[in-house]
């Protein structure tokens, strides 16, 4: 299995602390922050090849996320 990579994990961290901002917050500039980060994390080339069980871990907060047996992230 290939590493994410890191201009995709950046996105999707941002994404989650866009979308935490927004819950407290609900502000124009916010919500378009937070479509434009979405686009760039769906449509990133390296879920190209992959199927949509891998898409659907996109949202999953990454501190809960399995990265392995018996290990979370």
């Amino acid at each position: 299995m290939r590493s994410t990579p890191e201009d995709l994990a950046h996105a999707q961290e941002e994404w989650h602390a866009t979308y935490r901002q927004l819950a407290e917050h609900q502000r124009t500039e916010l919500r378009r922050r937070l479509i434009r980060l979405s686009s760039q994390v769906m449509f990133h080339p390296y879920w190209q090849d992959r199927g949509t069980a891998a898409r659907a871990a996109l949202f999953t907060p990454r501190r809960t996320r399995r990265v392995g047996p018996g290990r979370a992230s």
